[in-house]
């Protein structure tokens, strides 16, 4: 297997399936990530994300009150706090499972890239005269018209599906949606419903994206949005820091060296969270540490993170795992090189949780705070946990923030779950309140 940077003993950890803190040994160190994003695509990324927004009033009743704004509210949790965090400080939930349109945290990063491709052709046609133009008119027959030549595709496990699915189908592009096999079906349903085509695929999500990027290639009206290696999904993904920024400020919150803020993000193949990092570290600097969950048997982000810049990330499968886990938006084997390169030295470290922790978690967010999440979702509520492990609590000395964690923010992201049916929901509940009891 490829040199990584884990001990023997995280080694042993990872390939039976027990939950484990890794930390980054490359925090904090820029020469380790090789070539680091510009900032300005996070200000080019909401800009852009304005400019659509009275579109997508016309397109989505449901942003009608939000002016076309595509965001989440970020929820006090103090009794969940009191069961969850030992560290001390406030919980706060940042609710993306409530994200409209697409339900997830996948919306930002989806959604923009669908935009700029949008953009892109209505420039290029002289649908838009310049980006100072009345986006609305792309709502109207000429548009549809210019798109329905056009095929926007992507490979995913679920969400990242229905964010590019329902916005490709609103706009009028041919919408095709390539699901691994760990996809639930009501996702598969729910993109149907929009007039998506969903194409199945026995395999894995790395299997997934690899067929619908290669039968996209083949057709020169189509595009391919690839969760791999998008700077586009990951700009959009990052605007979710100026949002958060602006909630805390919303909220008299400053964040500083006695003010730590600790945030942590499910991880798949690691766009969402690598954006969402690289934001965050753009507006916060040292003072904001943030932490990859990801389940037992699919820490791929961590095997890719553990690796040197510009080697490929090592597949799960080579530590003898097999994706065995029900939080399907998570379930990646192979994590995407460009994150790991792009945010190489400013993700803190990743932990790894077993299904049973997370339907616990599940059951502890609707029992404490009445809030529904997929299981994916409820990963975050271990990070508190696992940072008063004897590894965690090495990070914090090293980093000088115990003294601080009185006064320390915590933020579990909760990455899906409102479109979830109800009748899967209770599914996963009664599971929960069977694991927990």
């Amino acid at each position: 297997m490829t040199s990584l940077n884990i001990t023997a003993d995280e080694n042993s950890l990872l390939s039976t399936g027990q939950p484990l803190v890794w930390l980054n040994p490359n925090y904090l160190n820029a020469e380790a990530a090789p070539e680091t994003p510009d900032i300005a695509g996070i200000y080019d990324a909401e800009a852009r994300l304005l400019r659509f927004a009275p579109l997508l009033s016309i397109l989505f009743p449901e942003l009608i009150e939000a002016d076309g704004l595509i965001e989440s509210p970020l929820l006090p949790a103090p009794t969940l706090n009191t069961a969850i965090n030992p560290l001390g400080g406030q919980l706060f939930l940042k609710a993306d499972h409530e994200l409209p349109v697409a339900g997830s945290i996948k919306a930002r990063g989806g959604i923009h890239e669908v935009l700029c491709f949008a953009e892109q052709l209505a420039l290029e046609a002289g649908l838009l005269a310049d980006t100072n133009d009345d986006y609305t008119k792309l709502a109207q027959e000429e548009g549809r018209a210019l798109f329905a030549d056009y095929t926007m595709a992507v490979g995913s496990t679920g969400n990242l599906g229905l964010s590019i699915g329902i916005m490709g189908a609103a706009l009028g592009f041919n919408a095709v949606v390539h699901m691994s096999s760990d996809a639930k079906e009501w996702k598969k349903e729910r993109l149907r419903h929009r007039g998506v085509k969903v194409v199945e695929h026995t395999a894995d999500y790395g299997a997934a994206v690899a067929a619908g990027r290669a039968e996209s290639d083949a057709d020169p009206r189509s595009y391919f949005v690839d969760d791999e290696n998008s700077p586009r999904l990951f700009m959009g993904y990052a605007v979710a820091a100026l949002r958060l920024k602006q909630q805390l400020d919303a909220a008299g919150i400053e964040i500083n060296a006695d003010t730590p803020l600790f945030v942590y993000l499910p991880a798949g193949v690691g766009g969402a969270p690598g954006g969402i990092t690289f934001g965050l570290k753009t507006l916060f600097g040292e003072n904001v540490h943030c932490f990859f969950a990801e389940p037992v048997q699919a820490p791929c982000m961590l095997l890719g993170m553990a690796g040197d810049a510009g080697q490929e990330p090592v597949p799960i499968y080579e530590l003898g795992l097999q994706i065995d886990t029900d939080a399907d938006g998570l379930a990646v084997g192979t994590a995407s090189q460009w994150v790991c390169d792009a945010v190489r030295h400013q993700v803190s470290g990743v932990y790894t949780a077993t299904d049973e922790s997370l339907y616990r978690h599940l059951h502890q967010l609707k029992k404490l705070e009445n809030v529904e999440v997929e299981p994916s979702a409820a990963i975050s509520c271990r990070g508190p946990a696992m940072l008063n492990t004897g590894t965690g609590k090495q990070y914090l000395n090293a980093q000088n923030v115990a003294n601080s964690l009185k006064n320390s923010i915590h933020i579990a992201w909760l990455t899906g779950g409102s479109f979830v049916p109800d009748k899967e929901y209770q599914h996963y509940l009664e599971k929960a309140i069977k694991i927990s009891n």
